[in-house]
């Protein structure tokens, strides 16, 4: 019993390291809510749809958050957002 707890956490620690070793490759992109016109960041990490259906997406998807800020200032300068 003893050596099996220890092989699940040596394998642990080695997913761990691998996880942490590989590059982060997160994309974002734009959403409005119809309701209230509303835009939001969305990260394309998360492996769930915004909960209510109510959203466009806005534009293209972007590498960076940074990115997505640009873009999302642009579209509140524009009026295809709101507040």
């Amino acid at each position: 019993m003893r050596r099996i707890s220890v092989l699940c956490a040596a394998a642990g620690l080695a997913v761990t390291a691998f996880v942490a070793a590989s590059p982060a490759e997160a994309s974002y992109h734009l959403i409005r809510w119809q309701d209230t016109g509303f835009c939001q960041i969305w990260d394309e990490s998360i492996p769930t749809a915004p909960w209510s259906s109510g959203y466009t997406r806005v534009g293209t998807t972007v590498p960076t958050f940074v990115d997505a800020l640009v873009l999302k200032d642009h579209a509140l300068r524009n009026g295809h957002c709101s507040w």
